[in-house]
This record gives C-alpha cells, structure tokens and sequence, in this order.
C-alpha cells in the first residue's frame, strides 16, 4: 500500500476482510439485475455485495504525491461522459456542519448545561423528560442541520465543478444540503430520508410531510429570534434570562408549547424520516429517485463515467462505496475516485482506474475548480 503508515495498512487490511466477509456471507444476493423493477438503491446494494466475492480485500490507498493525484483527478473529470456523485457525512464536515463545538454551543448552551451532553449526536439518544423537551431539542437539531446555509460553500463549490457535465448525486446524507446549493431535484437520490420530512410512527402509513412551516413556528415559540439574514439565532442576551424577566426566566426555553408537539393526520406520534430501522418510510419521491438512479446508470453503461465518492465512512459502505467499486471492476470505462481524510482507499483490483485522494473535500474541490 503505496504511501501507507502501518496503522493505515492495518486499518485498511481489516476493511477489506470485512468487504470481502460480507460477500461470503451472502452468498445467496445476485448481481442486483433480480432487484425489484428500477429500484436503483437495492441492484446496486445487491451488485456491491455480488462484486465483494470477485475480490480478493486488499486494499491500497494508491501512489503519487498529491498534486499528482490532482492531476489524474482533473484528467478524469474531464474525460468523463458523466459523473456519479456519492456522498457521505464527510461532505457535510468539510462544509462546516460539525456536531460539537461553537455551532453546538450557539444553539445548544442550555440543553448542554442541564443535561449534560457536548455534542448533538449524544442529544439525540438522551431520554428527555417529556415531549415538549425532546421536541424543543429536536427542532433545533433539525432547523441548523436542514434550514441553515453550511459554514463553507463546499457544495456550491461541488456544484460550479459539475453543473455543465452531466452528473448524477446518491447521497446518505439527510441535511438537503445539496438542494440548497443548486443541484436539481431530479439529479438526487437521498437513500437515508430528509431532516425536512415527517413519517407516522405506525409503519402503516406509508407517508411523509413536510415540517418546514412547524420548524419556524416551533423555533419561534422557544424565543429564537432571526437576524438580518432571516436566520433563527439566541437573542442578544444568550440563554441567560431574559430581559426585565421578574422571575429569571430564561429568555430562550427547552420546551415548546403541548400543542405545537407534532402530529400525523390521524392524530397519533411523529417522527423524523430518517432510515433507523424497517418502519422508515419510503415514500412516492423515494421510489421515483431511486428508480432515476437506476436509469441513469443504465443509460450511461459502457459510457466513460467517473464514480467520484466523497466523505463516504464505514457506516453504511454497502449503499455507495461497494456499488461503486464494484460498478468499476464491472465496467471497463468506468473510473473510481475517493476524497477523504484519512479513508481513502481502494481495492487493488481496481487500482489502475483509480485515485484516492486523503485530505479535506473542499480543499481538493477548490484546487480541481
């Protein structure tokens, strides 16, 4: 593994035994031509896992200096036919949408300081003591991760790279982030659901609807008032109490009134439509992306396409990162590229359409603009 410290070659050999395990173990999935018609997210699940058992695991994170990386990246990109997005959670990062620290703090300083957690992540396993909490807790959560521009225009910057190449994004994230850069509607598939969507808690119900108006109200009924730029922030004080308060109460508070708790239209609990288990609702728009991912990749077989993966981990590498490795060994014109700090890797069978780039997104993204 070219370029390699010993933890990353041990790291990486232990991510090819289990890509290489998950093949074994199902040995019964198909190439992903048995999928149901047009479902673009479970063929290429099923061709991902079908494509493990040609492999041998052995992965390596490339050769050259980076610049020469660059390169061979800008080549690619401008040889290609089409580009095949996939993202992961690393994009968001690099655009600033961090889960700790100031962002955490701008909004969170009062639930860190009564319940104890540091980081929105850990917010969301806490078991609030009533509705009106957890509810003012997950409004926040879901108006800074959804509603809210990034820090850093990463997207808009992956945008200018694509928008006059035909492209294609699969994404797990769930922030529509994309959307909000620019990218058009019927360009996307997001497998994992949408921060801007509720689902019924009866599994029945094969539904979503949108929160957007319920977010604003609820972030307005806490005591978040917008600035300039139309964004909810603290007042002036913080969450210290409120101005001319005769008791000390705080000028923003961790609950929301009973009757702004969210509701379905037969009445009964809400939740987010975020994939955490079977009852996650895939929807009309679901089914009509996921069948456009399918055609799209049927259109453009033995076409030049370039996989470009981004800031995709090892929590879900059977939606993306197997596909597309997979999808390259398949296909002779088809080239793989990752950017990722820190997990840029790749099967050695495919090595030589390859380029793995270690580093931050958005410093690469600027660099091949």
């Amino acid at each position: 593994m070219s370029g390699s410290y010993p933890d990353e070659q041990n790291r990486d050999a232990a991510r090819g035994r289990a890509f290489k395990a998950l093949g074994e173990a199902h040995e019964d999935w198909g190439s992903g031509l048995g999928a149901p018609d047009r479902d673009g997210y479970r063929s290429t699940i099923a061709l991902g896992i079908a494509g493990a058992r040609k492999m041998s695991g052995r992965m390596t994170r490339g050769s050259g200096t980076f610049a020469e990386r660059i390169a061979v990246l800008r080549e690619r990109l401008a040889e290609a036919d089409a580009v095949v997005i996939g993202a992961g959670a690393g994009l968001s990062t690099s655009a600033g949408f961090t889960y700790s620290g100031e962002r955490f703090e701008a909004y969170f300083a009062d639930f860190s300081q009564a319940f104890g957690f540091r980081d929105m992540y850990s917010g969301g396993f806490y078991p609030f003591p009533d509705d009106e909490t957890r509810w003012a807790f997950w409004v926040r959560n879901i108006y800074i991760n959804r509603y809210v521009d990034p820090p850093e225009p990463v997207y808009r910057e992956l945008l200018g790279l694509v928008k006059d190449r035909d492209h294609f994004v699969i994404t797990t994230n769930v922030d529509h982030q994309f959307r909000r850069a620019g990218f058009a509607k019927s360009r996307l598939f997001y497998t994992q659901g949408d921060y801007g969507l509720f689902q019924s808690t009866d599994p029945s119900m094969r539904e979503t609807w949108d929160n957007e108006a319920w977010v604003m109200r609820a972030m307005e009924s806490q005591g978040f008032v917008r600035d300039a730029g139309g964004v909810f922030r603290a007042p002036a004080g913080g969450f210290g109490p409120a101005d001319g308060s005769p008791d000390g109460a705080p000028a923003v508070s961790m609950r929301i009134p009973a009757e702004l708790i969210p509701t379905a239209p037969d009445g009964g609990p809400v939740t987010m439509n975020l994939r955490a288990d079977d009852t996650f609702v895939e929807d009309a728009g679901w089914h009509r992306a996921s069948a456009a991912y399918a055609d799209y990749l049927a259109a453009h077989e033995g076409k030049k396409v370039l996989l470009l993966e981004l800031g995709v981990g090892a929590n879900t590498p059977v939606i993306i990162k197997y596909p597309f490795w997979a999808m390259t060994l398949e296909n002779d014109n088809t080239c793989y590229a990752c950017i990722n700090r820190g997990q840029a890797f790749c099967p050695a069978e495919i090595a030589d359409r390859s380029v793995c780039i270690d580093g931050d997104i958005g410093e690469v993204l600027e660099l091949l603009g």
